[in-house]
């Protein structure tokens, strides 16, 4: 006997085709590497999945999978086993189109994670400041700021200073 039922799971194959690409650009930012890239993002579809959390509007879900892939990119930077390194083999969904933006996007993607989350967002995916803040639920004024030290960040490493 079959069922002419929506199949289960269908608004989240709806939503993986929505945002599976800025999730998967924004772990590549986060983890250098393709394949903890690729997992980070399956993860959190998982996590929608078990979750199932009812959301106000489509910009409700989108913040909510961007918190969760950001927290999902920290727990592995911060498990023993994955070295620290930024790997760029396959970064290739993250575009550059001249050589001075693929210098940029690798200094972006060295800078620390809280520096680079916010610059990715702001730059890469086009949020506001209240929008970034909401999503990663930290004040305006740490948005702010966390621009303002990755851009220092990035400016003494185009000039080719240290910073001190």
């Amino acid at each position: 006997m079959q069922r002419s039922m929506t199949r289960p799971g269908n608004h989240v194959m709806k939503s993986y085709e929505a945002y599976a690409s800025m999730l998967f650009r924004i772990a590549m930012i986060h983890l250098g590497s393709r394949e903890d890239a690729e997992e980070a993002t399956q993860e959190t579809f998982i996590k929608l999945m078990e979750k199932a959390p009812e959301f106000k509007d489509a910009e409700h879900q989108k913040a909510w999978l961007i918190r969760v892939i950001t927290n999902h990119c920290k727990t592995m930077l911060g498990r023993g086993w994955r070295k620290r390194e930024i790997k760029l083999e396959g970064a290739e969904p993250v575009t550059a189109e001249t050589s001075e933006d693929w210098e940029l996007l690798q200094l972006v993607m060295a800078l620390p994670v809280k520096y680079k989350t916010v610059i990715h967002l702001y730059y890469y995916e086009d949020y506001r400041i209240q929008e970034i803040s909401r999503i990663l639920r930290i004040s305006e004024s740490a948005v702010k700021m966390r621009l303002q030290r990755g851009r220092q960040l990035l400016k003494l490493n185009l000039e080719g200073a240290e910073p001190q």
